[in-house]
C-alpha cells in the first residue's frame, strides 16, 4: 500500500476552520461521486438539508461507523487587527495565515502581543468575521509527512482509503470538532435510530508523547478526557493483535474528540479513538510517520470487517 500524497496534500490545502467546512464538504462530495463507482460497494450518500455540511456514507448492512471531522483550528478576524482563536491553534508569531474577504485574497502574518493576544499584520484592514487558516507547506520525505492540518485531513484520508474496499459500514464526515462539536448528536441519532448502529471508531490524529513514538504503529486510545467502555476497546486491541498490526496504547487525561460527544449522547454507542500520532499538534508543522499512517488504514480495514 502506498500513500496517495497528492490526495492528502489536496485535503490539507482546503480551508475549513470550524464553522466553515463547506469547501471541504463540497470537495468530498465531488470526490465520492467520481471515485465511488470503482469502490467495492457504492455507498448511499446523505447530505444537504438536515445535515448542514456533514456527510454520511452508508455501505451495505452497517454494524460500525467511522467518524472523521472535517474542520481545522485557525482564527477569526475581530476588530483593530485582533484575531480570535478557532479551537486551540498553537502557532508562533511570524506564521503565515491565509483567507479571503470581499476585497480579495489574504496572506498575512500572525503577531503576538506581550499578553500573548493574537493579531494580524496586513496591508489593509481585514473584514471582521473572516476565517484565517495556516498557509500550508506540505513536505514529504522517505519516512515522514509534515504539513498544517494533518489533524484531521489525515483522518479523512484514512476513511476514504477504507471506503475503497468497505462492504458494510458507515463513514461520517462531521463538523465543529475542534471548537466544541455540535454535529455528532444529531448524526448519532440517525445512526442508532435508523440503522441500530452501536459501535463507532474515531478516525482522528493524536500526539507523540512520552509513551507514544514515531513509527511504532497507530494509536488505540484507552482514554483521554473521556473514558470509552473498556470491553469494547479490548475487542479492538484483540483484532490488532490477531492480524499482527503494530499499534500503541495511549493513556491521556486531557484532549477530546467526536467520541466524547458520542459518550454524552443518549444513545448506547461504544466508541474508540484509533489514529496516527503526530508531533507539533495544531501548528503549521504537524509531523506524522508514514508507517503509522499505513498501520492506521490497515487496522481500520480489519476492524470494519471484524467488529
Amino acid at each position: 500500500m502506498k500513500i496517495d500524497s497528492k490526495l492528502l496534500r489536496t485535503l490539507c490545502e482546503i480551508p475549513g476552520t470550524s464553522g466553515h467546512e463547506a469547501d471541504v464538504s463540497e470537495f468530498l462530495l465531488n470526490y465520492i461521486s467520481k471515485h465511488s463507482r470503482k469502490w467495492k460497494t457504492k455507498p448511499r450518500v446523505f447530505h444537504g438539508e438536515g445535515f448542514q455540511d456533514c456527510i454520511v456514507l452508508k455501505f451495505g448492512r452497517p454494524r460500525t461507523a467511522i467518524f472523521a471531522h472535517m474542520d481545522t483550528v485557525g482564527f477569526t478576524v475581530r476588530y483593530f487587527n485582533q484575531l480570535v482563536a478557532v479551537g486551540s491553534p498553537d502557532a508562533d508569531g511570524g506564521a503565515r495565515l491565509v483567507g479571503h474577504d470581499s476585497q480579495g485574497p489574504i496572506e498575512c502574518e500572525l503577531e503576538m502581543d506581550k499578553e500573548h493576544h493574537a493579531l494580524y499584520k496586513f496591508g489593509r484592514p481585514i473584514e471582521p468575521g473572516t476565517p484565517l487558516s495556516y498557509k500550508v507547506d506540505f513536505r514529504e520525505s522517505r519516512d515522514y509527512i509534515e504539513s498544517a492540518y494533518l489533524d484531521n485531513r489525515l483522518g479523512i484520508y484514512a476513511a476514504l482509503k477504507v471506503a475503497e474496499t468497505l462492504k458494510d459500514g458507515v463513514i461520517v464526515f462531521s463538523c465543529w470538532e475542534e471548537h466544541g462539536g455540535g454535529s455528532v448528536p444529531y448524526l448519532a441519532k440517525m445512526l442508532f435510530e435508523d440503522w441500530k448502529i452501536r459501535q463507532a471508531l474515531i478516525s482522528d490524529i493524536t500526539w507523540i508523547s512520552d509513551g507514544v513514538e514515531f513509527g511504532k504503529g497507530c494509536v488505540i486510545s484507552l482514554r483521554d478526557r473521556n473514558i470509552p467502555r473498556r470491553a469494547y476497546v479490548n475487542r479492538i486491541i484483540g483484532i490488532a493483535h490477531k492480524y499482527h498490526i503494530p499499534v500503541q496504547l495511549e493513556v491521556e487525561g486531557m484532549g477530546s474528540s467526536d467520541g466524547g460527544e458520542l459518550q454524552r449522547s443518549p444513545y448506547p454507542i461504544d466508541w474508540c479513538f484509533v489514529g496516527a500520532p503526530e508531533q507539533h499538534a495544531h501548528t503549521p508543522d504537524e509531523k506524522v510517520h508514514k508507517a503509522d499512517i499505513l498501520s492506521m488504514i490497515t487496522l481500520y480495514q480489519h476492524l470494519m470487517k471484524s467488529l
